[in-house]
């Protein structure tokens, strides 16, 4: 196969779920394939602008951000560039890139894939555009696209009937999780419970609710925040305010971040909505009971796992109480987490995208 064009606006050191899942992908895929990242120098840090590791090359353009967009100049023109034939694999829902990418593929007369993990909500003073932009600007790409990754059936569902993409372009990926979170339960404890949130402080992540949930809860809870985001600081203001027992840790990788998890008595994600958590995978490898809002993306992966709550502070501060007086349920619980964590492995989503591009891009 030719070169792999892993696109995205945001990568690592960045922290959020999208970023860690291209990442994920750019290893298992760099095992047998030349791959190129192209992405920016937004949240890179000190990180060198070009990068070399064995068959992998990250190319960072220096970038703005904008009404939470980034804007790359240099990324149409190192798409343009690109070794003749290569497979280019957007990640959204990134504005701007997939139409980048959509009018790079149209110049060098070529087919793409879009990968896309959720359907975003507005935020921010121009949000009131988001509906308009996806109906004339992003329908139009995806429906353009040779094919569109989507992370469950209910997404498949959804792309299909809003954005009229053919079915036959959509194909279904699950996100994977790392070998190194795998770990059995551990024995419940009559310490406070524990609370393990992990995640973006960004709107679509609603840690604001959380905490006003944690001021309705009954049973003493310490909770970990791990992130960080634009929110931050106004999350921290609020934790004091109301008084809570919340640490902030600011973003955790590799080591750091497992640690984070086996050190969690339970884990929970009180989202606005999702396409696959990646927090709640990891958290499930690592056998933790798992608390989460009953919205798209939460109640595809965790039915039947953890406990869903309607996405109000009082159903999620209810289900946080019965996590925390019930110690058989927590039990229960952190079973039923390592039971349906073995489904997934980065292995396999790796294959799958492989086969995504044998068959849509011949």
């Amino acid at each position: 196969m030719n070169t792999i064009l892993q696109i995205t606006a945001y990568y690592p050191p960045q922290l959020g779920g999208i970023e860690r899942v291209a990442e994920s992908l750019v290893a298992g895929l760099g095992r047998h394939h030349d791959v190129r990242v192209v992405t920016t120098t937004l949240g890179s840090g000190a990180a060198p602008r070009h990068v070399r590791d064995g068959r992998v090359t990250v190319l960072r353009h220096r970038a703005v951000e904008f009404a939470h967009t980034a804007i790359a100049p240099g990324v149409l023109l190192s798409l343009l560039r690109a070794p003749r034939g290569s497979v280019m694999h957007v990640h959204a829902p990134f504005g701007l890139f997939p139409e980048l990418v959509a009018l790079a593929a149209r110049v060098r007369r070529q087919r793409f894939v879009v990968h896309y993990h959720l359907d975003a909500g507005a935020s921010g003073p121009l949000g009131v555009l988001l509906p308009a932009y996806k109906k004339h600007v992003l329908g139009r790409v995806l429906r353009a696209a040779a094919a569109v990754i989507v992370l469950t059936e209910r997404q498949s569902a959804f792309v299909r009937e809003r954005y009229g993409v053919r079915p036959e372009r959509v194909f279904v990926v699950p996100n994977g999780v790392g070998g190194d979170y795998f770990m059995p339960p551990r024995p419940v404890t009559g310490r406070p419970l524990r609370l393990l949130f992990v995640g973006r402080l960004c709107p679509q992540k609603n840690v604001g609710r959380l905490l006003d949930a944690l001021r309705l809860a009954r049973q003493p809870v310490a909770l970990r925040v791990v992130g960080d985001g634009e929110q931050r600081a106004g999350l921290q203001a609020r934790a004091a305010r109301l008084g809570l027992d919340v640490t902030f840790a600011g973003p955790l990788h590799g080591p750091d971040l497992v640690r984070a998890y086996a050190e969690a008595d339970a884990f929970v994600l009180s989202s606005d909505r999702e396409g696959m958590a990646l927090s709640a995978l990891e958290a499930m490898a690592a056998s933790l009971p798992v608390v989460a809002t009953d919205v798209p993306g939460n109640t595809e992966l965790l039915r039947g796992v953890g406990l869903l709550a309607a996405p109000e502070p009082a159903a999620l501060a209810a289900a946080v109480d019965r996590v925390a007086s019930d110690p058989a349920l927590r039990t229960r619980l952190a079973r039923r987490s390592a039971r349906a964590a073995t489904a997934y492995s980065w292995e396999a989503a790796v294959r799958r995208v492989e086969d995504v591009y044998a068959r849509a891009l011949p």
